[in-house]
């Protein structure tokens, strides 16, 4: 039961901390339409995942609880309208997360037993339903009840944390050389980070702007992504090395030939072929060696090609439009197709 509880609370938190994100983009696109200052707010969110920042499990969720009640303050209109609100909540909130998140996980596995496979399936889920709250909740209350939201589902993890040994974010450390291991690049990882990080940082803008949605239709899309996702887990599937980028493409085309719930429904496909796109590049980082080092340093390739990405396709749609980002992107995951291959098959 105790496992069960801590599981919870775990999958609660990553809940709250996607619907905040979720909800913060969708708020920034309201307050701006300059695709450069939308592309900042993904590159906030991604930038502590490149920073040696220090271990600290407390002080990381108290950073997050006050990143949420400084969100609060914004959807509350007390700070005005201007984009620095938004801008310093996530950028809080993600740094909460680098100190907490990691060293949480190794807690709750090493000190309560709960099973690393329990804890990602538990992180899917929340993240699922995070997406979810976050179109389900802006008819009923907008941002003041999508943070209020996201500040309800991080408590449960504060008796967890209260538990705590004041040292215990200093137990469990990642040995040496697997602390070695992660920290070089992979090129194919920086790549694929570029389309995605510069794909999903104007997404609400292209919803609001170009496709005429709202905040329902901005969450469904997300969680439809996250469906495609897990799909992809579940049933194992595995294509050749260019065809999911070539797909990926084609789906993106065919959203602006669908349009309405046919375009929301196509990024469950998009989702899934997403995620086998990053299970081979994982693979293909060291065939031989950890698959858990491998997603490490994937993890972090991808980080700082997302930072590239989310501030490289603001800049270019803040210069030539945001409709005219739109086949950039095709380009760039029609070149994706025909480059990643040759990168990871020149490594071998």
């Amino acid at each position: 039961m105790q496992r069960r509880l801590l599981t919870l609370a775990w999958s609660s938190s990553q809940a709250g901390g996607t619907l905040a994100v979720g909800a913060t983009a969708w708020l920034l696109s309201g307050l701006t339409p300059s695709p450069l200052l939308n592309g900042v707010l993904p590159a906030l969110a991604t930038l502590p995942l490149l920073l040696p920042l220090p271990q600290r499990i407390r002080l990381g969720y108290l950073i997050q609880l006050l990143s949420l009640l400084l969100l609060l303050a914004v959807a509350a209109g007390l700070l005005g309208r201007s984009v620095v609100g938004p801008m310093l909540g996530i950028a809080l909130l993600a740094i909460g997360l680098r100190l907490a998140q990691e060293p949480l996980q190794r807690q709750l596995h090493g000190l309560w037993a709960v099973p690393i496979g329990e804890l990602r399936a538990g992180a899917e889920a929340g993240r699922l339903v995070g997406n979810l709250l976050t179109a389900l909740l802006f008819p009923l209350g907008k941002a003041l009840l999508q943070f209020g939201n996201a500040l309800v589902l991080l408590l449960p993890l504060a008796p967890v944390v209260g538990a705590l040994h004041p040292g215990a974010h200093l137990k469990q450390e990642p040995a040496p050389d697997q602390e070695n291991t992660s920290v070089g690049l992979e090129p194919g990882g920086v790549l694929q980070g570029l389309l995605f990080g510069g794909l999903f940082a104007l997404l609400p803008l292209w919803v609001r702007q170009e496709a005429a949605g709202n905040c329902f239709d901005f969450g469904l899309v997300l969680t439809a992504y996250g469906l495609g996702r897990t799909g992809a887990e579940a049933w194992g599937l595995r294509l050749p090395p260019r065809l999911p980028y070539l797909l990926m493409a084609a789906v993106l085309v065919a959203t602006q030939l669908a349009g309405g719930w046919w375009a929301v429904l196509l990024f469950v496909p998009f989702g899934l072929l997403a995620a086998m796109a990053d299970a081979r590049l994982a693979i293909g980082v060291d065939p031989d060696g950890d698959l858990q080092q491998n997603w490490n340093r994937l993890e972090r390739s991808s980080a700082l090609g997302g930072l590239a990405g989310s501030l490289g396709m603001g800049l270019i749609a803040q210069m030539i439009g945001l409709a005219g980002s739109l086949p950039i992107q095709l380009v760039a995951f029609l070149g994706a197709g025909a480059l990643l291959p040759l990168l990871q098959h020149g490594r071998r």
